[in-house]
């Protein structure tokens, strides 16, 4: 039974961990993009901006994972790792971002929320998931 309980326990620390991770990369996006990003997917649908959040928080889980996988059963090595790989690959993530609007025609953030589907946010969802998964393969 302390087993079960012990393991619940760091299996919620985790979370949180992860959820917060996730909620930063939330705002990361929301200030990428204009307008609020609440509005765009939930009120209009907006498919390039889901599409877009959608990759930062696939992409922040997969170094969440990696982290806690890396951890060799160290708690709390494995909780300061997932949220510091983590944070990392934020800041890498909106650096790429900011590359990749600085290397393409027109604001990046603006053609992500045009309402009709654009090759550019799948360029830029991609980006954000090699970017995990590069810092997952780190962090291994």
């Amino acid at each position: 039974m302390q087993t079960l309980l012990t393991d619940l326990l760091v299996t919620l620390a985790y979370g949180v961990v992860g959820v917060a991770l996730m909620a930063i990369g939330y705002v990361l996006v929301d200030v990428a993009t204009p307008g609020k990003l609440h509005e765009l997917i939930w009120a209009e649908r907006n498919r390039n901006a889901a599409l877009l959040l959608a990759s930062n928080l696939a992409g922040v889980g997969i170094i969440v994972v990696a982290a806690i996988a890396a951890s060799a059963d160290d708690f709390a090595l494995g909780l300061v790792g997932a949220a510091a790989y983590g944070i990392l690959g934020l800041v890498i993530m909106a650096a790429s971002f900011l590359l990749l609007d600085m290397a393409t025609p027109g604001k990046l953030g603006e053609i992500l929320v045009d309402p009709e589907p654009h090759p550019a946010v799948w360029v830029s969802a991609v980006v954000h998931l090699a970017t995990g998964a590069i810092i997952a393969a780190a962090i291994s």
